[in-house]
């Protein structure tokens, strides 16, 4: 729409019109790009905008219809996640009553107590003299069972307990239990924790079709350190070291696997990064292909005097890279 050739010559009615047909037509415009936004997310297979519900505050505020009495807002159904245990409550009534079946009255308790199992375990002496004796169930640790690491475990990480008052609320329930036996449960025996972590990386890496990283700064042991996430809509790991080198990320992405394999696609890094082809054909020329773990790869370029060279850009640095 053009504008008047004069608009001081409008009449302020005029201008006040005007402005509300532009408004009009800003707002169907906007409109109209948020339409074509939507689409194009949608071509492009991206996620669109949520649906999100209109709150219900605004209702709440608003008077009430006359004749219309106002709901009391009630607590939901109350859904257990657990099985449900039946009591029956006998009443005290007067003779003469009739029984009219039971009302149900749902509550849900905590319950706090320690059990302690004595286990005897089966030895037995095999006709060679070798004494075998009956396992411990799996998870025990010391002198305490699985879910009472569990409980230490959630309280003190999930729970941000301290150690002297997770120890007090364990004494308090009746266990038997020292600061000393509790930090020990927080402390020792978690290589199982390691390798469920180790586990979810490498399964994620196998079987997603992409994954996003990211990194930031964080505190470790009264050191600065770097925090690499991985994951997608499937998974998430978090790694902290030291470094966020190219090199820390290479070693992040090997989920504990410690080799390093000589491939097309290391050669392939090496010829983009300008490693000469001389030193490139020395490696190629080389039976070794796989090598157990860094000392040992580190150690073959050793051999091949990759180390002594200083030329640029530096040939041992990138053959590290390359994996």
């Amino acid at each position: 729409m053009s504008p008047p050739v004069e608009l001081d010559g409008l009449s302020s009615a005029q201008l006040r019109e005007l402005v509300v047909s532009l408004f009009a037509k800003l707002a169907d415009l906007e409109r109209t790009v948020a339409a074509q936004r939507e689409e194009i997310a949608r071509l492009k297979g991206l996620k669109g905008r949520p649906d999100i519900k209109p709150s219900g505050m605004d209702q709440a505020t608003d008077p009430a219809k006359p004749g219309q009495q106002a709901k009391r807002p009630g607590r939901g159904k109350v859904r257990p996640r657990v099985s449900i245990e039946d009591r029956v409550l006998k009443a005290t009534v007067p003779p003469g009553s009739r029984f009219k079946g039971h009302e149900t009255y749902l509550v849900q308790e905590l319950v706090l107590s320690v059990h302690a199992i004595r286990y005897r375990r089966e030895r037995w002496v095999t006709a060679d003299g070798q004494t075998i004796v009956a396992p411990l169930p799996e998870g025990t640790q010391g002198h305490f069972g699985p879910e009472l690491r569990r409980f230490v475990l959630m309280q003190y990480h999930q729970g941000q307990s301290t150690l002297p008052r997770l120890t007090a609320l364990l004494q308090s329930v009746g266990l038997s239990i020292s600061k000393r036996e509790v930090q020990r449960l927080l402390t020792e025996k978690q290589s199982g924790f390691l390798d469920e972590a180790r586990d979810v990386l490498r399964a994620g890496l196998e079987t997603s079709p992409w994954i996003s990283v990211d990194d930031t700064g964080a505190r470790h042991k009264a050191a600065n350190g770097f925090c690499t996430q991985i994951g997608n809509d499937r998974f998430t790991w978090f790694g902290t070291r030291s470094s966020k080198s190219r090199l820390n990320f290479l070693d992040l992405l090997r989920a504990g696997h410690t080799d390093f394999v000589l491939n097309p696609a290391a050669f392939s890094y090496m010829r983009t990064r300008a490693l000469p082809a001389s030193l490139i054909t020395r490696l190629a020329e080389q039976p070794e292909t796989v090598f157990a773990d860094q000392a040992a790869w580190s150690a073959h370029l050793d051999r091949l005097g990759f180390t002594a060279l200083t030329t640029t850009p530096e040939p041992v640095q990138i053959c590290h890279r390359s994996h």
